[in-house]
């Protein structure tokens, strides 16, 4: 937590545009530091997310589509017929909603993420525009909050070596 609290501005904005891709957010959540505790970054993550306008949610949802493995679910273990049906529902919800699926898979085990991903999708390709928005944003907020986590505990870790 120190280590954050202490690297200089452009830095911390960095590392927390690769826990969520708006700039408004890496901002902002820079601004309030120092953090006394992980409790404290967290809570004001989220409350950041939640504060996201039209245009932050688009740029986050923009970034993600840069990520490694955009197609979420792709190096889960599953049949070719599977994977080709992951493929197709995920370029259905980009064609319907103008951006990457996103879903927090906290949790879900690596033999349950191929199923999870699909059958998610697939549900959220019946919402309307407005209400998947939403869903999108909270799924980014989960998945943020979870990064965030880490890079925290992974440069605790660093600076403890």
């Amino acid at each position: 937590m120190h280590r954050f609290n202490e690297a200089d501005a452009g830095a911390a904005e960095e590392a927390l545009l690769a826990c969520c891709g708006s700039h408004r957010w890496a901002l902002r959540l820079t601004a309030h530091r120092p953090y006394p505790d992980i409790e404290s970054l967290l809570a004001a993550a989220s409350e950041a997310s939640y504060d996201l306008r039209p245009a932050d949610l688009t740029e986050a949802l923009a970034d993600e589509s840069w990520m490694p493995q955009p197609l979420l679910g792709m190096r889960a273990p599953g049949s070719q017929a599977a994977h080709t049906a992951l493929r197709a529902a995920h370029a259905a919800y980009e064609a319907r909603f103008g951006h990457v699926f996103v879903v927090c898979l906290d949790c879900v085990a690596p033999e349950e993420m191929l199923d999870t991903v699909l059958s998610s999708i697939r549900t959220r390709l019946a919402n309307d525009p407005d209400e998947e928005r939403l869903i999108a944003a909270d799924e980014l907020r989960r998945i943020a909050l979870t990064r965030l986590e880490h890079l925290v505990a992974t440069h605790s870790e660093a600076g403890a070596h």
